[in-house]
């Protein structure tokens, strides 16, 4: 079958500059690319395709032997097509799949996945790898996360197996070298310009294969067990603060090094206080007639109790404040500030004595003495006036 057009391949005049085939190129690589389309052998076969007309129409004068003489000018002369090349064309786009395949630029993708001349051997995969971090979450009460703790904590991990050092191989065996991969730890399938590197599916990418597994581990070379760990937890930490443990997480592989343990503090909801950055909110219930005579309530602080003047005529809701009573600040010598809310509790259950004595209360006092009641009234007879009104 008769070879396609490279400028109908990709999509671009015969006189497009070097900057429209390389933008076309890469819009099609993108595509068409294995990664996207795996098991698609059409797409991978129209990647090649792409790839192969982007080498022609990339390089000047293999550019001009095509427009010269179509298909054959790629076969001869300086600047002929070279079938035993690298089509990866990662040189040319470094950010080509950077995002997409989550790699460091277009060229780490292409190092792992062609062969070739631009593919890399991996590192030893039998050297020692560093372990994983672990997450703890840790529930802590209101007063240990302003005054700070120390707490004991029980975390499950695993580490290399005792008795194989982590091979995974029994006493007096080892770990013998992939016969499928030769110890690289990866196979490459396809054939001349593109080639695909994968994990070997024998040695699953670690190089080596047990041919007798430890008893204790069952050849995993890692078993479970749990750490006791003391943790001091400073004052001043909030809900979703991460103490982190250097070294304190999942054992490394191969006498690699752990871990570390992210501790994520969760502080628990209190009776009194409610938190609000540094601030503490504590409500606080009067009596009548403290908020309409004045007085003073007491209320809790972190350096103890502490006295709250209540100026005749307080209202239900009112916010006071106290400075520098409130949260330690982390990693500081500051405190936020300590807000009291007044609310006013009505008395209930009274008796014979008492109601009389709030019904004297009452008689004793008319609208003038209460401006709020009044000026509320006088919006809803506003209100219900112009509803009337607009309602004929």
């Amino acid at each position: 079958m008769a070879k396609q057009d490279y400028y109908e391949l990709l999509g671009v005049s015969k006189t497009a500059t070097a900057d429209e085939i390389k933008k076309a190129y890469r819009k099609l690589a993108m595509k068409y690319h294995p990664d996207r389309n795996p098991g698609d052998k059409a797409a991978e076969e129209k990647f090649k395709e792409v790839s192969e007309a982007y080498e022609i129409l990339s390089d000047e004068n293999k550019r001009a032997n095509y427009d010269r003489f179509g298909h054959e000018g790629t076969k001869f002369g300086p600047g002929g097509f070279d079938f035993g090349r690298d089509f990866s064309h990662a040189g040319d786009f470094g950010d080509l799949f950077e995002g997409l395949f989550g790699g460091e630029g277009g060229g780490s993708i292409f190092d792992t996945l062609f062969g070739g001349g631009r593919s890399k051997r991996s590192a030893n995969p039998n050297a020692p790898q560093k372990g994983a971090d672990l997450r703890y979450d840790l529930r802590i009460t209101l007063e240990e996360a302003l005054f700070g703790t120390t707490k004991e904590l029980s975390i499950p991990h695993e580490h290399d197996c005792p008795d194989c050092k982590g091979t995974g191989a029994a006493a007096g065996t080892s770990r013998e070298t992939c016969k499928q991969c030769g110890g690289s730890g990866y196979v490459v399938s396809g054939a001349a310009f593109f080639k695909v590197q994968s994990p070997c599916p024998v040695c699953k990418g670690t190089g080596s294969v047990v041919r007798t597994p430890c008893r204790t581990c069952r050849g995993a070379g890692r078993v479970k067990g749990k750490s006791t760990i003391s943790l001091k937890i400073p004052r001043g930490v909030d809900t979703g603060i991460r103490l982190r443990m250097a070294g304190k997480g999942e054992g490394g592989l191969r006498g690699g090094p752990s871990g570390d343990l992210h501790v994520v503090i969760d502080v628990m909801s209190h009776p009194l206080f409610e938190r609000d950055g540094d601030d503490l909110i504590c409500t606080v219930p009067v009596t009548p007639d403290v908020a309409a005579l004045g007085g003073e309530v007491t209320v809790p602080a972190l350096d103890g109790m502490a006295k709250l003047k209540i100026p005749a005529g307080t209202q239900s809701g009112t916010m006071f404040r106290l400075r520098d009573k409130g949260c330690p600040i982390l990693n500081a010598r500051h405190f936020g500030d300590l807000r009291v809310q007044v609310v006013v509790e009505t008395p209930h259950k009274l008796n014979s004595k008492q109601k009389a004595a709030l019904e004297a209360f009452r008689d004793a006092f008319d609208k003038s003495s209460y401006p709020e009641a009044r000026k509320f009234e006088e919006y809803a007879e506003k209100f219900a006036a112009e509803r009337e009104k607009l309602s004929k």
